[in-house]
């Protein structure tokens, strides 16, 4: 399977809707690949707390509507990275807005959607502004190479310091999770320690992809990656704006759960 991991760089300057057209083409320029993996709030700006409530937009707003569109150009499954999602019905806190994923068909159409279920902020930025997500969301996309289901968790930045999350993705028959971020350059450390753990650990495919730039201030790590589920990095993106392509074999999931069978020894 081909997967472009696409590692977005931009800053403060600018404008959402220049960044959208952008960022579509680039999408529309993947041919060949399988799976098109963009970062989270790539569109509305990933520390741009004070913007998100005019930037937010309902899944068929417009920056859904470019993707549907470059997925169509590019002949691939799209996970179109993150958005504030708006909503006409509150959640249980009272309020409006979502940190939410996306993915889309080759025709466009609406595969699946997460909403982020670990906010970040320790009680300002998401958790203030944002509704928690509640569903682990494990899904059957249809981006193998010939267009066969490849069972896929889903997750979002913070979401990666919570292996309970990744564990029950496991449960749920999860072999690939794709995981968008936004993720400061200041804790780069943990970004690499983490994502090789959460692959080792449930010994699955984890294709995580961050940010490049500025944004709000806040310097972004780049280094988007691609661990296998021995923990070795099948690519690994700089700290500036790049594209990854990266062929992965789905059969090494389940040989390496045979060959080191360590989910089958769980005990608790």
């Amino acid at each position: 399977m081909q997967v472009s991991v696409l590692q977005v760089g931009y800053d403060d300057d600018e404008p959402v809707a220049a960044r959208v057209e952008r960022v579509a083409q680039l999408v529309a320029d993947q041919r060949g690949a399988d799976l098109v993996v963009l970062p989270e709030l790539w569109a509305p700006g990933g520390f741009s707390y004070r913007e998100w409530e005019a930037r937010a937009e309902p899944l068929d707003g417009p920056t859904v509507r470019a993707l549907a569109d470059a997925a169509r150009a590019a002949g691939a499954v799209v996970h179109g990275g993150s958005l504030v999602e708006r909503t006409e019905e509150p959640g249980p806190q009272g309020r409006h807005l979502w940190n939410t994923s996306v993915v889309l068909s080759r025709d466009g159409g609406l595969l699946a959607s997460y909403r982020k279920v670990h906010r970040f902020g320790f009680g300002a930025g998401e958790p203030l502004l944002m509704e928690a997500g509640e569903d682990v969301v494990v899904v059957d996309l249809p981006c193998g190479p010939s267009g066969e289901a490849v069972r896929t968790g889903l997750a979002t930045c913070y979401d990666l310091r919570f292996p309970e999350l990744f564990r029950r993705q496991v449960d749920l028959g999860a072999e690939l999770v794709l995981l968008p971020a936004a993720w400061p350059a200041a804790r780069l450390a943990h970004w690499r320690l983490l994502t090789r753990a959460r692959a080792v650990e449930d010994q699955v495919l984890l294709v995580a992809v961050g940010t490049a730039g500025t944004h709000a201030r806040t310097p972004m790590a780049g280094h988007s990656t691609v661990v296998s589920p021995w923990g070795e990095d099948l690519a690994e993106a700089g700290d500036g704006e790049q594209v990854l392509r990266v062929g992965l074999d789905l059969g090494e999931v389940a040989r390496c759960r045979e060959q080191f069978p360590v989910l089958a020894d769980r005990r608790l």
